[in-house]
């Protein structure tokens, strides 16, 4: 387990910048929900009769009011997006970095198959993206502990699952996509990471792009449909461990036969 454990000491500073910043903003945005809570009542029904602006992030379903339907919407933006742009991050970079570093010759000449440096960079992927999602989860529950507000558990941890499991499919389709480029594709993957919201707010917007849904794992971290239903929709979910299975299969093949230059 050398190279997972290199590629975690490689990236520590920056897993160490986002879990930070995103868990600090998570922590902000449930402190401050006391201090907001007395007119939550109006904001959310201001919120409700917005149109289209309403059915775009799902304010027309929930109770802006409530903490767990506040926490969907402001909270979940956060770890949402971040956690999104975080994990294409990750997996955009995690092959391609080899040849810009110029690391990749001096790796490949060492008595290690390609399948295991495949694997073991796919794990030190995952790894971080466990590990941010672990640090939100604890400072989230310290800060609901401080307020003291009372939390619906079960849909509280739906909410976490469904983007943990949205983070390991675009950490996924963007590893593929590494195996395939040369150089910095940071740009190519937050590129990726932003596109998917915007489908998800486009397919929100009208019934007739509802099928968008199935591209963007948003579609299956929509938190007012996890709030209403209690449970993550497994018809867009099923779709998104498709993807995440062509990612890594992609990495595989396409880095076994890699000309390395």
């Amino acid at each position: 387990m050398t190279i997972f454990f290199h590629e975690l000491k490689r990236g520590k500073i920056s897993l160490l910048i986002w879990s930070l910043a995103i868990a600090f903003m998570l922590g902000v945005c449930v402190l401050i929900y006391p201090e907001m809570k007395t007119q939550m009542g109006d904001i959310s029904a201001m919120f409700a009769d917005m149109g289209s602006f309403s059915a775009a992030f799902g304010m027309d379903k929930i109770n802006f009011g409530s903490f767990i339907g506040y926490f969907g919407v402001e909270c979940g933006n956060v770890l949402g997006l971040g956690g999104a742009f975080f994990a294409s991050i990750l997996g955009i970079s995690a092959l391609a970095k080899e040849e810009k570093e110029h690391t990749a010759e001096f790796l490949l000449t060492h008595p290690v198959a390609r399948e295991r440096v495949v694997t073991e960079k796919l794990l030190a992927v995952y790894a971080q993206v466990i590990i941010l999602n672990l640090v939100s989860v604890l400072v989230t529950a310290l800060s609901v502990v401080i307020v003291g507000e009372s939390v619906d558990v079960k849909v509280l941890t739906m909410l976490f699952l469904a983007y943990f499991l949205m983070q390991i499919e675009i950490s996924s389709v963007t590893f593929g996509i590494s195996a395939f480029i040369k150089g910095n594709g940071l740009g190519l993957g937050l590129g990726i990471a932003v596109l998917l919201y915007f489908l998800n707010i486009v397919a929100n917007l009208t019934e007739n792009a509802k099928f968008l849904k199935y591209i963007t794992p948003f579609g299956y971290t929509e938190g007012a449909d996890i709030i209403s239903s209690g449970t993550i929709e497994m018809k867009y979910l099923s779709v998104g461990i498709v993807f995440t299975a062509v990612g890594v299969i992609a990495a595989f093949l396409k880095y076994r036969k890699k000309d390395i230059g």
